[in-house]
């Protein structure tokens, strides 16, 4: 939180293990809010079989000018997430095209997605 009470979030989507820009996504930066709305989308172009083997990181972070960007929080979908988390994934592989939305509380205590 920056010192005016507010926060300037992003969120970035990270791919993994795939490495580059194709792996990684971010989204734009709502300025000066606590509750955030990015309504994006995001499209990696993936085989449908390759999918199992992949986790998406996401990461939500705090825009700082001149210093480094706060960690928020983020989670992590894929194979090795746990509950409600990997409930959303296997929904994801089960269901290839359709959308899929799902609330997931974030978790602060390391970074999932530095990039």
């Amino acid at each position: 939180m920056d010192a005016n009470g507010y926060s300037d979030p992003f969120v970035k989507l990270w791919l993994k293990p795939d490495v580059g820009k194709k792996a990684k996504h971010k989204t734009q930066i709502k300025r000066k809010t606590l509750n955030p709305e990015f309504n994006e989308e995001f499209f990696y172009d993936i085989k449908h079989s390759d999918l199992a083997k992949k986790s998406l990181d996401i990461s939500v972070w705090d825009y700082d000018i001149g210093k480094s960007n706060d960690y928020i929080g983020g989670c992590q979908l894929g194979i090795t997430a746990k509950g409600e988390r990997l409930k959303h994934w296997y929904e994801c592989l089960k269901n290839k095209d359709k959308k899929i939305e799902r609330w997931h509380t974030l978790q602060n205590e390391n970074h999932v997605a530095s990039d």
